[in-house]
């Protein structure tokens, strides 16, 4: 087991951030940890990577306990901070090489992690030339030097424009080959691409633990559909399998059902047997977002 959190608390004056959070993330699974501002997630990784003490509980990594065993932990992890921290009037190079004495390191390492994370285009470069896409990259060349078992990336992909995010997102996805990766993201469709398995976090609490490969076979499905006419909720309810009826607006409605048959016939059946037209139609599942949306929503 790479990461094992029990009964984990921490509190912060009278503000609880994590309230009894408790999760197990095995070795080489790469595993989004999601939530609201605020929810808790950079707390939990600042405990995992020693920087900040629990108030209550227990958190491991590769078995070692994060707070008895801090120097076994941090030479187990490559963590890469929300807001990664740069001496922006280094070299790439030297910056790398600074920290490689750090982790007292081969200073061969530096070459190795620079072809690794593509910086090679501008390791010659000061960092503070460097755009954001390739500041991330030395953030993550530097969680690298010491090759962790566990990588932590606190929003790894924040500020990333879409070329950037997809380079991002196959390095993370071709290190989650041989290593542990535990990452927070606001960007549903950068989970869904790279993950293994989603944990959501609010309030302190989770609130859902689930591999995507579940999550994508349950999902519920839901069709838009615009009708000519007003229709009331209550005939829209007594239709085969439907669990909800949202008036989106006007004569919009999104019916969710709880099947995998394709319900969209019946919709044109109700709408012919009450003397409907359809004016438009869209089949969709329940993804990422609308779950996260569903379950952060209060």
């Amino acid at each position: 087991m790479s990461i094992e959190v029990e009964n984990l608390s921490k509190v912060y004056g009278e503000q609880k951030a994590l309230d009894n959070v408790s999760f197990k993330v095995n070795k080489g699974e790469i595993v989004g940890f999601l939530g609201p501002n605020g929810a808790g997630k950079s707390t939990m990784m600042k405990i995992l990577t020693t920087y900040v003490d629990a108030s209550e509980g227990i958190a491991k990594v590769n078995e070692f306990d994060v707070q008895n065993a801090s120097k076994e932990v941090q030479k187990l992890v490559g963590y890469l901070p929300e807001h990664n921290p740069l001496y922006l009037e280094m070299y790439v190079k030297e910056y790398l090489s600074f920290n490689a004495g750090v982790y007292q390191v081969d200073k061969k390492r530096i070459d190795e992690v620079i072809e690794l994370t593509g910086l090679s285009p501008e390791a010659h470069k000061k960092i503070e030339q460097l755009s954001k896409g390739y500041r991330q990259r030395v953030g993550l060349a530097n969680a690298l030097l010491h090759n962790p078992d566990v990588l932590i990336l606190d929003e790894p992909t924040t500020g990333l424009d879409p070329n950037q995010l997809v380079d991002i997102r196959n390095l993370i996805k071709s290190l989650g080959k041989e290593k542990t990766v535990f990452l927070s993201t606001h960007i549903m469709q950068e989970v869904e691409a790279m993950c293994d398995r989603v944990i959501i976090i609010n309030k302190g609490t989770i609130v859902a633990d689930r591999k995507l490969k579940d999550l994508k076979a349950d999902q519920a499905q839901i069709i838009e559909v615009e009708f000519d006419y007003r229709v009331e909720d209550v005939l829209l309810n007594k239709l085969k399998h439907v669990s909800s009826v949202n008036n989106v607006h006007d004569f919009v409605y999104e019916l969710t059902f709880s099947t995998k048959e394709d319900m969209r016939s019946v919709v044109f059946d109700f709408a012919h047997d009450n003397g409907l037209k359809i004016l438009r139609l869209n089949q969709k599942n329940m993804n990422l977002e609308s779950l996260f949306r569903e379950l952060t929503s209060n």
